[in-house]
């Protein structure tokens, strides 16, 4: 069986994987110079005149995401090097905050998660009564919930307290999605899994498994080489291959309107709307049956429409800075305009024998709005309001603009069946995550499983 795999990011990588593995002849091809989609290694130079390897957006993993670190396993990496996992701590530079204490470290969920809620600090004991009574009805009632329900709605009887220093940090930095506009329904399967579930051997479900390496080497460049080493004589990974076109025959798909290479199927692993305008543009063959334009048409449709939300990192430099965990989380301003940043990252702390990372900051702003040069200017004045940071100098303010959908109440999200041997990958396919990098791994990897079944036991 012959697959392509179009683009190599965390889910077409994912695809890959699975594909090689189930025996199939696997091509992936990649558009840009650089592995691993919105999800990446970049090169940046610093204020000190040396280039830095640092990713398009500060990312962070939990001990839940069983898929991914499963995944990066399988391809030689050695999760226990390659991230720093800290149980979970949402702690604030005044020190307050939830923090899963030392002691409690290793309880099962979901113990851990309420050792949490007992000692966070600066909250008064009603509003750990209140969280804890919250959680367990969530946990009757099987994390489930209206359809139409945001965050906001869910979480309505909660004290201001606990909407602040957790529910909206967690909501907006796990959906990219305010709670006002988040969808409840993803954000109880995100807690579900996070603090009442089982997490990858090793970890607990909802320890923070931050980077130590840039992205791309994280799973994308491990897997490619991997690839290489035990499937190379069947598996080819192209870079700076863009395709723009598609093109369907009774035997097969071919990936541009005149070549005769032939593939039994695709996987589509780009963003969705770079997805949507070739599968629109495929549609348009007037050979192809009515049957397969119209499942071109309806998928492209749905992927065209959905909503985007942006994410940025700033990351800026001061020589000899240091804060007191590698994570921590900001206060809003009475406005998000004043203080957008969510969080900010030591990744002196993170990669602690890379010279070049020391005295480097990230501050991450998800759900980002305006422009990027405001953005970076307001994170610069909350780093000195709030951490006392006066010197800091930016090095780089990444936006992406289309870094995830909008994940609202009843959104559709496009699936992963296109038409007979074309499939879709990646994070914003029907699925029950939001868009992160398990939902992506999850996503490829189940696009590969679909492709290499048997005819007769394929279910679109």
């Amino acid at each position: 069986m012959k697959i392509a795999i179009v683009g190599a990011g965390w889910a077409g990588m994912a695809a890959a994987v699975t594909a090689a593995q189930a025996g199939a002849e696997v091509t992936v091809f990649e558009a840009t110079r650089t592995l691993g989609g919105r999800a990446r290694s970049l090169s940046l130079p610093t204020p000190d005149g040396f280039e830095i390897t640092v990713d398009n957006g500060q990312h962070i993993l939990i001990g839940a995401y069983a898929e991914t670190l499963g995944m990066m396993q399988r391809v030689g990496i050695d999760l226990q090097a390659a991230v720093l996992r800290q149980p979970l701590s949402m702690v604030f530079p005044d020190g307050n905050g939830l923090q899963t204490p030392d002691w409690a470290a290793t309880w099962p969920a979901p113990l851990n998660a309420v050792a949490s809620i007992a000692t966070a600090k600066g909250w008064h004991w009603r509003d750990k009564l209140a969280l804890v009574r919250a959680s367990l009805g969530w946990q009757r009632a099987g994390f489930t919930c209206k359809a139409d329900l945001t965050v906001a709605r869910l979480c309505a009887a909660l004290p201001s307290r606990v909407m602040e220093d957790l529910i909206e940090p967690l909501c907006v930095s796990a959906l990219n999605t305010t709670g006002a506009e988040a969808s409840a329904t993803v954000f109880l399967r995100v807690m579900k899994d996070a603090l009442f579930g089982r997490g990858f051997p090793g970890f607990g479900a909802s320890d923070l498994l931050m980077p130590r390496t840039d992205l791309s080497q994280l799973f994308p460049q491990a897997a490619t080489e991997w690839l290489a080493l035990r499937h190379g004589d069947r598996v080819g990974v192209h870079l700076s291959t863009r395709i723009q076109s598609l093109r369907f025959d009774p035997l097969g798909w071919h990936l541009s309107e005149s070549t005769t290479a032939r593939f039994d199927h695709v996987i589509w692993a780009t963003g969705a709307a770079p997805a949507a305008q070739v599968m629109t543009h495929a549609a348009t063959h007037e050979s192809l049956p009515a049957t397969i334009r119209a499942s071109l048409q309806d998928w492209s449709q749905t992927a065209g429409a959905l909503p985007h939300a942006a994410i940025t990192t700033v990351y800026a430099h001061a020589r000899g800075v240091r804060l007191q965990r590698p994570m921590t989380a900001l206060r809003p301003g009475p406005d998000a305009r004043t203080a957008p940043a969510q969080f900010v990252f030591d990744r002196g702390l993170l990669c602690p024998s890379d010279p070049t990372q020391q005295g480097v900051l990230a501050f991450v702003v998800s759900a980002s709005t305006g422009d990027r040069e405001d953005l970076q200017r307001r994170v610069l004045q909350q780093a000195s309001d709030q951490l006392g940071l006066k010197t800091l100098r930016p090095v780089q303010t990444v936006v992406e603009k289309r870094a995830t959908f909008v994940c609202a109440p009843g959104l559709r999200r496009p699936g992963m069946a296109i038409a007979p041997g074309l499939w879709a990958a990646g994070d914003f396919v029907d699925g029950p995550y939001p868009a992160t990098l398990e939902g992506a791994v999850r996503s490829g990897a189940a696009a590969a499983q679909a492709a290499c079944l048997p005819p007769t036991q394929r279910h679109r």
